[in-house]
């Protein structure tokens, strides 16, 4: 009988797979051996594997490519991040070695961006993508931009009073966007996107508030749902609308020539994922120049606003369990010496879910059990896999440790939880550490920061 915890992973998934291998009782993670990354830096610990970042916007500037050619489709494609992902230092300059561009979401972004600019990461060559709600602040630093002549700043409209407002900081002509206000999936709570202007509403704001403007040149309709691309009849009916609109408008515009299919691609949440992106980018390009074709429009260029995808593979957060609680004849409680709500505060406030493994003991045998947090709070809990409404963990033996990784946890956990600041219980913000890999396939690692410290946190206290 099979009752090792590597017989059940190997019975439950295939396996070993591309980021995940086993060397004897050990997990590995993009080939590096992670005991030896606890025996170095302990626990709790947060890892950034950076080359992850680059592997993924080459594989997706790829599969644009292949869906151009396979389509004969004659434009150009442009890779964005969007910062709100992470917005580290170290992501962006591993991100902008590939040849990429910027989307922001505040009026901070912009000061990111001029410090980018300021070490050469980022050039006039590069698109800057201005999303969300803009107060003056984030107006003006968006105008400052455009007035010394990074004119690849493109101001995405989200509400009908922006044009006039940027407009009147100016000096020169800025290239401008509109956002589509989407209608949401039928389980949200409210029909309409509050971000954007309406279907019905562009071509009116267009002529109002943009057309007469020597100030304002449109360039991009940008087109976002927060399903992100998924193989679905919304997904689909809701690309149709926005087309309908973009043809429309650029029988009346001349300059506007792109189209950013906001929406980012999925990551996987468990070994048992499944998506064929290669299929789904080329139907999304085929759509989009059969629907111009018909309606006698030229194809647009292509933006995409990839965070998650970009960044959330290079992340993972181990724990070591350092108890098992027995509450009753049923449930084990193995306690992490952290905090879910912490550290992965969207395990708690969206019950998303990441992989889960163990990272040693793969040749002992598991049990079910239920992962507790250390705070005071019946919340700060994990009880569930993607695949499975169970988990099943090496047992717990108090004398030989057992420690856990939850994979592809790089994006926006850190910014959710309120990085360095004072969290829930003043569970401390965890270690981490960069991870690096040379040409050569040598692994370097350094720290990024230290495990938070008290007086860090009663100093925001003010104690």
């Amino acid at each position: 009988m099979k009752t090792k915890y590597i017989d059940f992973i190997n019975q439950t998934f295939e396996f070993p797979q591309e980021e995940f291998q086993v060397d004897g009782n050990h997990l590995l993670f993009n080939d590096i051996p992670l005991m030896e990354i606890i025996e170095q830096y302990g626990t709790p610990l947060k890892i950034s594997y950076l080359p992850k970042i680059s592997q993924n916007i080459q594989k997706v500037k790829t599969l644009f490519q292949n869906a151009f050619i396979e389509n004969d489709y004659k434009a150009e494609y442009h890779f964005s991040y969007c910062t709100k992902s992470s917005h580290f230092s170290f992501v962006l300059n591993e991100a902008l070695k590939n040849n990429i561009h910027i989307e922001t979401s505040s009026a901070f972004d912009i000061d990111i961006v001029n410090k980018l600019i300021a070490k050469n990461k980022l050039t006039k060559e590069n698109f800057v993508l201005c999303n969300g709600y803009k107060m003056d602040a984030y107006l003006n630093k968006i105008a400052d931009l455009v007035n010394q002549g990074f004119d690849k700043t493109i101001c995405i409209f989200d509400n009908i009073y922006e044009p006039e407002k940027i407009s009147s900081r100016l000096n020169q002509k800025a290239k401008v966007g509109i956002r589509i206000a989407s209608e949401e999936e039928p389980k949200f709570e409210f029909y309409t996107s509050r971000l954007g202007i309406g279907y019905k509403d562009i071509i009116s704001f267009y002529k109002e508030k943009i057309e007469e403007d020597d100030k304002l040149e449109l360039k991009m309709l940008h087109f976002f749902i927060n399903t992100g691309m998924t193989d679905t009849s919304y997904y689909w009916n809701e690309l149709n609308k926005s087309l309908q609109v973009y043809c429309q408008l650029k029988q009346i515009c001349s300059t506007l020539d792109s189209i950013n299919i906001g929406g980012g691609l999925p990551i996987k949440n468990s070994l048992s994922f499944e998506y064929d992106y290669q299929a789904m980018i080329s139907e999304i390009i085929k759509v989009i120049k059969e629907f111009c074709t018909e309606e006698k429009v030229e194809v647009p260029h292509i933006f995409t606003e990839f965070g998650s995808y970009t960044v959330g593979e290079s992340g993972a957060t181990i724990f070591k369990v350092i108890d098992q609680k027995k509450q009753n004849d049923k449930e084990k409680w193995n306690m992490i010496n952290s905090s879910f709500m912490t550290n992965l505060p969207d395990a708690w406030a969206l019950n998303k879910k990441f992989v889960l493994l163990a990272i040693n003991k793969w040749n002992e045998n598991y049990e079910r059990i239920l992962l507790g947090g250390l705070t005071c709070d019946s919340d700060d809990y994990y009880n569930s896999e993607a695949h499975s409404n169970a988990i099943f963990l090496p047992k717990y033996d108090k004398e030989n440790p057992l420690y856990i990784g939850f994979f592809h946890t790089g994006a926006y956990q850190d910014t959710i939880s309120g990085y360095g600041g004072a969290h829930h219980c003043l569970i401390p913000q965890l270690k981490h550490i960069l991870i690096q890999k040379d040409n050569k396939g040598n692994i370097s690692s350094k720290v990024f920061a230290e495990e938070q410290k008290a007086e860090d946190v009663l100093r925001i206290l003010g104690f």
